[in-house]
């Protein structure tokens, strides 16, 4: 594991909380006591953003996890943090979000190394974008006598918007300006994004929603790419061993990035 991967990882911060939101902050934290916010020096957030393989579903197969967390996906006490849907700080392990995805079989995700909704279900004003919005805001606000910093925004988003050719055809106007306004919002318009390049989708338009991916300019926007990745046997949802490479991807796009 890289330094800069265990750095990245110092806190987390869940900021789903429906079954169909997929929204996560990760922040990096510096605690020696076990007391997770009264130590807290430094706080660095990150928002994981996006549907079902962003959150929980590595490991899951016939709506059973099987239990297997890589040793990159481990908890790291004291290190790394999430915010919970009662919005407190606890020790992150997988799956992470079994208190806010209640509803469904939640397994591993790239959360630790580092649902169904369309692009149009997270305009402004949409129930998904206020909850990113608030936890966001309630996640870097906490009074504790540190120091927090949203350090980017990771977006894993579309298998929905590959059923029809409306929703592929729009897919770029659409992201690109969900992204405008979550920087304009959360007053932080040099905010890193870190879109993941669809693997997979549920319907036919896989290929012209990736294209849309790729042609998304907007500065400090850059793009991995999950195409080839292992796969569950659903072929909708990445295994746990892709869910951990995707997690380095996403930590050596950030690097880069930054």
């Amino acid at each position: 594991m890289s330094a800069f991967l265990w750095l990245i990882f110092l806190a987390y911060a869940s900021l789903v909380s429906t079954t169909d939101l997929n929204t996560s902050l990760v922040s990096t934290t510096d605690l020696n006591t076990n007391d997770y916010t009264s130590s807290l020096k430094v706080r660095r957030i990150f928002l994981l953003a996006g549907q079902s393989n962003m959150s929980r579903r590595g490991g899951v197969i016939n709506n059973t996890w099987d239990g297997v967390i890589p040793l990159m996906s481990q908890s790291k006490p004291f290190k790394i943090l999430r915010l919970s849907a009662g919005l407190t700080w606890v020790e992150a392990k997988e799956p992470l979000h079994q208190d806010i995805d209640v509803n469904a079989t939640c397994g591993v995700g790239p959360g630790m190394v580092w649902m169904g909704t369309k692009i149009s279900e997270w305009g402004r004003g949409t129930y998904l974008y206020n909850q990113l919005e608030s936890r966001a805001k309630a996640a870097a606000s906490f009074q504790d006598g540190g120091v927090s910093r949203i350090r980017a925004l990771l977006w894993y988003q579309g298998e929905s918007d590959t059923i029809t050719p409306q929703d592929a055809k729009l897919y770029k106007k659409r992201v690109e300006k969900f992204f405008s306004n979550v920087r304009t919002d959360l007053k932080l318009p040099a905010l890193p994004i870190i879109q993941v390049a669809l693997a997979s989708g549920q319907g036919p338009y896989v290929d012209k929603v990736r294209k849309a991916q790729f042609k998304v300019h907007l500065p400090k926007v850059t793009s991995i790419d999950a195409k080839g990745l292992p796969m569950n046997p659903d072929n909708l949802h990445l295994s746990t061993v892709a869910q951990v490479q995707l997690g380095e991807m996403f930590t050596k796009s950030f690097a880069s990035i930054r």
